[in-house]
């Protein structure tokens, strides 16, 4: 059953982010990415045990912004449709990355287009209402378009989207069109609410990349279990009177969590004041990402 429409901006300020977090970037090229270029998984890894690391106490409340250059992330049950393996493989033959990841949710393309936003927080004492986090990340993201793009931000709503890949109460869109999705993965002391945001480029090529992996992956069985993706319903925030680079919605991002009183420190700034750092090449990544892979591989 669909959830009623839910205007952010009227609705927003959902919840409180820490006065200070960690800011991990790996967009445009910058240090790191070029090992998530081959592996899909290690953005995902490296999110895995920096969780590990907030729940420990050992850092502080996290921003993680990041880009991939290539890639179709699924979710379990895509990776179990008949055909899935075969499909993957023809992704990859296209230099298309392929992995099944753990935070929940279908398959969405992955390019430098797309901006991925998590917040990865200790888990309070008692009861968490995974709700609440998506408000809480909606409500940033639609401040973020807001710092530059106040009427495309007054039209963003969160509903689920019929049609488009990845579908979720709290998908992100603008005039029926989706341009962002949120999933949740809890650890044991801490957990991270996650949204892959279109930015640029075509919303309609990524739909219908989706929409071909399905029909392969499910060998034309129209009975299966997994999206009827329609690829006009997905759009970037270009294509709809938002920020129309990574750069320009990053900044916004970053104007968001000023304006709520959050400040960010650098991850350089960090390992010079505490000794800590976390790379995507470091070996307790690359062993998480191995993990992932032997835990959720078809």
């Amino acid at each position: 059953m669909r959830s009623e429409p839910y205007d952010v901006l009227e609705n927003g300020a959902a919840g409180r982010l820490p006065e200070q977090m960690v800011l991990f970037t790996h967009t445009g090229g910058e240090s790191g990415d070029e090992a998530s270029a081959e592996d899909m998984l290690i953005p995902f890894a490296f999110e895995e045990v920096l969780c590990r690391d907030v729940g420990a106490g050992r850092v502080p409340p996290v921003l993680h912004l990041w880009s991939h250059p290539g890639g179709v992330a699924l979710g379990l049950r895509d990776s179990k449709l008949p055909r899935a393996a075969e499909a993957m493989q023809a992704l990859e033959q296209q230099g298309i990355r392929t992995a099944v990841r753990h935070s929940g949710g279908a398959a969405v393309p992955l390019d430098a287009g797309v901006i991925n936003v998590s917040l990865l927080l200790p888990k309070p004492a008692g009861k968490l209402d995974f709700h609440d986090d998506f408000r809480l990340l909606a409500s940033v993201i639609t401040e973020a378009v807001a710092a530059g793009h106040p009427q495309a931000a007054a039209q963003i709503r969160a509903e689920e989207v019929t049609g488009s890949y990845c579908p979720g109460d709290f998908d992100l869109a603008i005039g029926g069109r989706k341009f962002c999705g949120i999933a949740q993965r809890r650890q044991s002391s801490a957990y991270f609410v996650h949204a892959f945001v279109i930015v640029s480029g075509s919303g309609l090529a990524r739909g219908e990349r989706i929409r071909r992996f399905y029909q392969d992956a499910a060998d034309g069985d129209a009975s299966l279990d997994y999206p009827c993706v329609r690829p006009e319903t997905i759009a970037a925030l270009a294509e709809l009177g938002g920020p129309s680079s990574a750069a320009e919605f990053t900044a916004g991002i970053r104007q968001a969590l000023a304006g709520r009183g959050t400040c960010l420190l650098p991850a350089e700034l960090l390992q010079q004041e505490t000794g800590y750092s976390l790379r995507y090449s470091d070996p307790q990544v690359l062993e998480a990402a191995l993990m992932l892979r032997e835990r959720y591989a078809r």
